[in-house]
């Protein structure tokens, strides 16, 4: 179902899209792909919303930090908001401190995507599609951008993203939704039980841009191989997923919330995932640590530090990657 949501300051029309299946529905916007709500039942069968967002569009466009968007061209942050990529060095906005944070200031979540819903055999969905022009927030090549959000009928929300492009250029795409499994407004996810898994984990410097080294998560705070609570540690980092990349999605995390039973199992073909105990929202209408963010992605600063796996994309290649979302009770 279409419905139209509001209007951009340039008179572009957003509309909001609801679909529905396996007891999941799920409201997107068509501006910045964003989830504006993701409703499924507790072990009682009571729905709710557990994804954090806005009622309206405007506080989208003004105010959001990236509540349930699409994320690109580059998810996470890119040092000096510079890199070099076949000798040629590209700047790129500098709105994450002295770095460029999701893309930049008008990153994939600040654009209108053409939306198209599908019904294939039991499952339904969205595509999104937009092109993003050579040099769109200082990146090189002209890049053609797909999403794929289809609900199945057993209760799995996945993503697929597809890019291509006409000239070598760096991707890295995710999605931001912020989750609290009791219910969006419930409060802080505390109590939420986090298993991820995850070995390994990429320290940060004071800009939160990686140090290169691939550190165990043995005797740290961030040691969530066994499922725990999320408790008042703060986390806003990328873990290094045991799976690394693969063909299909791979188990990467399963988060619990015991007082409604819900569960959260999270598979993807990426070889990271940034968890962010969302210490930072400004409580309005959601405030420090009231949902949590699992970003699949390539590693942070990936273009600037030839250790990690690349994220270099050249003419002729298709970007691929997959999430899955398989919600459940206990």
């Amino acid at each position: 179902m279409k419905e139209h949501s509001g209007s951009l300051d340039d008179g572009t029309k957003v509309d909001i899209w609801t679909v529905s299946n396996g007891g999941i529905t799920l409201k997107v916007l068509s501006y910045g792909g964003i989830v504006q709500s993701l409703e499924v039942p507790d072990r009682e069968g009571r729905t709710a919303n557990v994804s954090l967002g806005f009622p309206s569009l405007a506080d989208y466009v003004d105010r959001s930090p990236y509540f349930g968007a699409l994320i690109g061209r580059y998810g996470n942050r890119i040092a000096g908001a510079a890199f070099t990529l076949d000798g040629a060095s590209y700047a790129l906005p500098t709105d994450g401190g002295p770095n460029s944070l999701h893309g930049g200031d008008q990153g994939f979540d600040k654009h209108v995507w053409a939306v198209e819903p599908f019904t294939s055999g039991t499952d339904t969905g969205l595509v999104l599609r937009r092109t993003s022009p050579d040099g769109e927030m200082g990146y090189p090549g002209t890049l053609e951008v797909e999403a794929v959000y289809t609900l199945t009928a057993d209760g799995r929300w996945r993503i697929d993203y597809t890019a291509t492009t006409d000239r070598p250029t760096v991707v890295n795409l995710t999605n931001h939704t912020y989750f609290n499994l009791a219910g969006a407004g419930t409060g802080p996810v505390q109590d939420h039980l986090v298993e991820l898994a995850a070995a390994r984990y990429t320290p940060v410097d004071a800009t939160l841009i990686p140090t290169g080294e691939l550190a165990p998560v043995a005797g740290t705070p961030y040691d969530f191989r066994q499922a725990r609570a999320v408790g008042a540690q703060a986390v806003d980092h990328n873990f290094v997923l045991d799976s690394g990349i693969t063909d299909e999605p791979a188990h990467a995390a399963t988060v619990t919330e015991p007082t409604s039973g819900r569960v959260m199992a999270i598979a993807t073909t990426e070889p990271g995932v940034q968890f962010y105990t969302g210490d930072h929202l400004d409580g309005r209408p959601h405030g420090p640590r009231d949902g949590f963010c699992l970003e699949t992605q390539h590693f942070p600063d990936s273009p600037n530090q030839p250790s990690f796996p690349t994220t270099v994309l050249r003419p002729g290649e298709t970007y691929r990657s997959a999430t899955v979302h398989t919600f459940s009770t206990c």
